[in-house]
């Protein structure tokens, strides 16, 4: 019970640290304001990336910037059922990125779905209410993907148990 609480605690008060966000303009190019965290033309606006792990295939990576901040989640991923139904749901939340207005199209490396925030999304939106969204994310997923495993299994045994009732034991060679 107590691992399953400190990835979430340590996620929330790390997005809350890094949501200190402001308007940034470039300094390389005139009346540009890009996010620093993807755009990365200056080290100094970038803050040190956090990565929080609860193994090697379960962490979050934060990556802070001066107007800007990029979370990356790798969700657990057990065997080849699970990766599949991974895959295929975190396709299907990037194609609707649009409807998700912090979801990044296309995940960082290495991880399976990335969030963009930027000081836009924090002036129009409740800073703790973007917290416990991606929190909430973070929990939910596990159990959606596992909620469709299981689903996948039992229509896998009962296409099973159809196939084999109407095999004719009979008419098999001895």
């Amino acid at each position: 019970m107590r691992q399953i609480l400190i990835l979430p605690l340590a996620v929330r008060a790390t997005l809350q640290a890094a949501l200190c966000l402001e308007n940034f303009s470039s300094q390389v190019v005139e009346r540009h304001n890009k996010p620093e965290v993807e755009v990365r033309s200056s080290k100094e606006l970038l803050l040190q990336p956090v990565t929080i792990s609860r193994n090697e295939k379960e962490k979050v990576l934060i990556e802070g910037s001066i107007n800007s901040v990029r979370v990356s989640i790798a969700v657990k991923q057990a065997d080849e059922i699970e990766k599949i139904l991974c895959h295929k749901f975190m396709r299907f939340m990037m194609m609707r990125a649009e409807n998700f207005f912090i979801l990044r199209r296309k995940p960082v490396e290495g991880y399976d779905i990335s969030f963009l925030i930027t000081n836009f999304h924090t002036e129009q939106m409740y800073k703790h209410k973007l917290v416990d969204f991606v929190i909430h994310f973070m929990e939910e997923i596990d159990k959606e993907i596992s909620e469709m495993k299981l689903s996948v299994n039992a229509r896998a045994r009962i296409v099973a148990e159809e196939f084999l009732k109407n095999v004719s034991w009979a008419s098999l060679p001895s």
